[in-house]
């Protein structure tokens, strides 16, 4: 297993913050809130073939299959850094973000809503 970049409570905490005000939170913030979550992506769904893309923020491989090395994969994920947050705290479902075009999934295995939410968010 890859060892983690960013801790779990700094992420989550990040995504926390994240959800609690999404168009007033600085860039860095918004980076560790999607560096995180691709991170924990990636455990809960280790291998390398389906590429998650969150530019300019990061990507990640993941799901056990054909392994991918050079070039574009042939299956790939694609979306918005807000769009991304959204499904990591439940605000939007993976549904809804396909049909509206915010997320482009091309390829084998890449419905990837039964890993949303990743971070559950305090009720209050």
């Amino acid at each position: 297993m890859a060892r983690r970049k960013i801790q779990v409570t700094d992420g989550v905490a990040a995504v926390r913050q994240w959800a609690a005000d999404p168009k007033g939170v600085g860039r860095s913030v918004r980076a560790t809130a999607v560096r995180y979550s691709l991170e924990e992506l990636a455990v809960l769904a280790p291998g390398r073939s389906v590429e998650v893309r969150v530019p300019p923020y990061g990507a990640t491989q993941i799901i056990e299959g054909t392994t991918h090395t050079r070039g574009t994969p042939p299956s790939v994920v694609e979306t918005d850094a807000a769009t991304w947050l959204a499904l990591v705290t439940g605000q939007q479902t993976w549904d809804t973000a396909v049909a509206e075009g915010t997320v482009q999934a091309s390829g084998q295995r890449t419905n990837l809503s039964e890993f949303f939410p990743l971070v559950k968010l305090e009720r209050g």
